[in-house]
Formats: C-alpha cells, sequence, structure tokens
C-alpha cells in the first residue's frame, strides 16, 4: 500500500506544472558594456529564474530615452539611467522611483579622437565640438562636469550610442567623440585612437552615484515583489560576475570583445562602483543637476524621499 501511495504521489508532481517565472521588461542601454550586462549575464547564468523571473531585455542607446515607456508602463524597469535624468523627470512631475544605484563613479567613459588628429589633449577642445549620448545621461553630465572643471569651453555634441559616436569620432563628424570601456580599447591599443579625457579624472563624480535603476511609482506598487526578486537576483549576478569564468566566456560574447579585454574589465569597472545598495553624494548630485539645468531648483527632502525608495538608503 505505501508503494502505491507514493506512485500515486509521484504521479501527482510529475502532471502538476511548474511554476511560471513572472516577466519584467526590462531596458538596458550601451549593450556590451561591463555594468550594463549584469541583468544578460544573470539570466544565461540561470540566476533571476532560480528567483522566479524571466527578463525581456530591451537594448535601447541611453537610458534618457525611455522614461515615458516606464512611466506608460510599457517597461517595467530601466537600468543604467543617469541620476541626472531620473531626478529632472521626476521633478518636473514624472511618477519614478529609484530602487537601486546602477554606478558609482565613472571609470569606463572616456573621450578619443583618431589618432592622426591635430588635437593632443582636451585644452586643445576650445570652440570645437565634442560628444555625449544623449540630454541627462551620465555621459552628459559627466562631459559637462569635465568642461567646467578644465575650463575647456567646447561644444557638447549628442551622438546617440557607443557605436554611433565611435563612427562619429572616426569620420571626423565631430572633432572628439566618447565612448565607453570596453569599446575602443582594441583601437587604443592598435594605435588607431587616442584618449584626451576620461570621466574617472573628474573630481566631483568620484565615489558619487552617476547611474541608476528605476521603476514607475505605479509599478512598484504593483509589481513590489517582483523587483524586490529582481534587486536580490541582480546582486547576485553582480558576485557571479567578479567571481566566474563562465561570466567573463559570456561577456566576451555579449561585449564582442577578446578574452584579454573582458579580463580588464574587472579591475576598470571595480566590484565596490556597482553595489546598489545606496545612494552616494545626493547634495552633490543636486547641485551639479541645478548648475547643468537638468532641474530648476533642488528637490525638496520629501520629493526626494518619494524618488528614492531604497531599504538601506539614508533619509535625506
Amino acid at each position: 500500500m505505501k508503494s502505491a501511495a507514493l506512485l500515486l504521489a509521484a504521479a501527482v508532481l510529475a502532471a502538476t506544472p511548474a511554476l511560471a517565472e513572472d516577466t519584467l521588461k526590462v531596458a538596458v542601454p550601451q549593450r556590451g558594456t561591463w555594468d550594463t550586462s549584469i541583468s544578460e549575464i544573470g539570466q544565461k547564468a540561470g540566476i533571476f529564474a532560480k528567483h522566479g523571473l524571466k527578463l525581456d531585455l530591451l537594448f535601447t542607446g541611453a537610458g534618457a530615452e525611455v522614461v515615458g515607456g516606464v512611466v506608460a508602463g510599457q517597461i517595467d524597469i530601466a537600468v543604467a539611467a543617469g541620476i541626472s535624468t531620473v531626478l529632472g523627470a521626476h521633478g518636473m512631475g514624472a511618477p519614478l522611483r529609484i530602487f537601486s544605484s546602477e554606478m558609482a563613479g565613472q571609470a569606463e567613459i572616456y573621450w578619443f579622437v583618431p589618432v592622426n588628429s591635430p588635437i593632443k589633449t582636451l585644452a586643445d577642445m576650445n570652440g570645437k565640438t565634442i560628444g555625449y549620448s544623449a540630454a541627462g545621461s551620465s555621459s552628459h553630465a559627466a562631459l559637462l562636469a569635465l568642461l567646467a572643471q578644465n575650463k575647456v569651453n567646447a561644444k557638447p555634441t549628442p551622438l546617440g550610442g557607443v557605436t554611433a559616436s565611435i563612427t562619429a569620432g572616426m569620420s571626423g563628424q565631430v572633432d572628439a567623440a566618447w565612448s565607453a570601456m570596453p569599446f575602443g580599447l582594441k583601437d587604443v591599443d592598435d594605435g588607431k585612437i587616442r584618449i584626451i579625457a576620461r570621466a574617472a579624472d573628474v573630481d566631483v563624480l568620484k565615489g558619487r552615484t552617476v547611474r541608476v535603476n528605476f521603476t514607475s511609482a505605479n509599478t512598484l506598487a504593483t509589481k513590489k515583489d517582483q523587483i524586490e526578486r529582481y534587486k536580490a537576483a541582480y546582486k547576485e549576478a553582480i558576485d557571479y560576475m567578479y567571481s566566474s569564468p563562465e561570466a567573463l566566456k559570456m561577456y566576451e560574447e555579449i561585449g564582442k570583445v577578446p578574452v584579454a579585454i573582458a579580463e580588464k574589465m574587472r579591475t576598470y569597472v571595480v566590484k565596490e562602483s556597482t553595489n546598489p545598495d545606496q545612494i552616494l553624494g545626493m547634495d552633490s548630485i543636486m547641485a551639479e543637476a541645478v548648475s547643468t539645468k537638468f532641474i530648476s531648483a533642488p528637490l525638496s527632502k520629501d520629493k526626494i524621499a518619494e524618488l528614492v525608495q531604497m531599504k538601506n538608503q539614508p533619509k535625506p
């Protein structure tokens, strides 16, 4: 009788369908950079599935492009958005909610010229055009801070994503273009381009949050459990990327880079900079957002508390 009961139980379990995974639509800008690959690598490694999630990844240009889709509910989550974009949109009434940091500092962004350009340093850029991705992006904020720090009167020019920017820089459409590691590193090694400035050299950006992951107020309210599971899986994916040889192989494929450059990314973008648990330097972020006209005035403490929905974030 016991054997029969066990067989019956096994048959019932075999006939019971597996619980369906919850799907989250996630907008990912600049596919192929190290930090924007966290969700993709985590999905490939089965980490998000372990948390009952299936990610529908939408690859976009700059994070600023997806604010409308997030507000409308067409996109559940947007990752790696410039914090100035989110502050500006929220200040104008968009019901956005930051649920984690994405990047502190700007180790991976740089500006370059073709090797035969007469421009040797950033000081040669007065009156010349220099690129960024889109208004409100982290590359835009970094460029404005870079020019202010070095007192250079160049002309910031939107170029779109990394691929479009590299094309514009190599074809002479702008005097200097922007890029993000690993893109262009092989060209540097091959002597085709010359780096004239790095966002890592901008004093005000060091150790400060520059990009965030956000959603809408409605999505956070209706899918809070899924977003909490997403963040837990996201943190596991970061651990995996900084420890697993398999993660590097996945990144080689995603970034279309050789293994030597893939390995360098763990050094260029240190793990601590990807910590999602705390927004760093909000006062400095707010002051810069005002000076660069992303917002007209600092957001109130209540407005910041409404925007930043993070358990570990200190009260403003």
